[in-house]
């Protein structure tokens, strides 16, 4: 029994989300706890316009979560999260060991976390061509 860590991405039913966020939110922690998984951060990433229409969906909920999973479950979780009606499309990726707390910590930050980050200056250095004649 190999368990990893993975990242989710599910794309929600905007106008389901928006009816019972509650609701919406806790299913996607169901299915996971129901496929033996254990949730380490479940949040809303963002909602925004799809870059093509799915499902004749235009806009949709982006719901991030990291799980520890044994990976011979995955693809039952896979299938009853393509059964589950608010869901648009997911993905998991498998992560990296030597990664899963730098990634679980920056989600836990949430947006406030880019906010607050300083990023450093760029200055670039132009040499003066001399003029040799």
């Amino acid at each position: 029994m190999a368990l990893n860590v993975y990242e989710g991405m599910f794309i929600l039913d905007s106008a389901r989300f928006a009816r019972d966020q509650e609701a919406v939110s806790a299913q996607v922690t169901k299915l996971i706890q129901d496929a033996g998984g254990e949730i380490l951060v479940s949040r809303l990433w963002e909602e925004r316009r799809l870059a093509y229409p799915i499902k004749g969906h235009r806009k949709g909920v982006y719901w991030l979560t990291y799980f520890r999973l044994d990976s011979l479950a995955l693809a039952e979780l896979n299938r009853q999260c393509g059964l589950w009606d608010s869901n648009i499309r997911n993905l998991f990726i498998k992560i990296d060991p030597r990664m899963v707390d730098a990634l679980v910590e920056h989600a836990l930050a949430g947006p406030a976390a880019l906010q607050d980050r300083q990023l450093p200056e760029v200055g670039v250095e132009y040499a003066e061509a001399d003029d040799e004649e």
